[in-house]
């Protein structure tokens, strides 16, 4: 899968929540409690899963996840993580 180029990857991102840091999509939800932030993070992994593109995952503070995208073996922002984060949207 090809990297995508900063105009692409802009385009992607308009209307989102995601924005770029580096070579990586990240965003961060923030959620009533720790309870509700964990169940977040099992859904995301149900999506990972089915995807077979799965983020990096932070859960800081005690209601707060960060998710990051990025395609490790092409090194940077591929469609797959454009496409993932849209799915994601729909999660939270």
């Amino acid at each position: 899968m090809a990297l995508l180029s900063d105009e692409q990857i802009a385009s992607g991102l308009e209307g989102q929540e995601w924005r770029r840091e580096d070579d990586a999509l990240v965003r961060e939800w923030r959620f009533a409690d720790f309870r509700a932030a964990i169940a977040f993070v099992e859904r995301v992994a149900e999506v990972a899963e089915a995807s077979n593109h799965h983020p990096d995952i932070l859960v800081h503070g005690w209601n707060k996840v960060r998710l990051t995208l990025s395609t490790h073996s092409e090194g940077g922002i591929t469609a797959a993580d454009l496409a993932l984060a849209q799915r994601l949207d729909a999660l939270g």
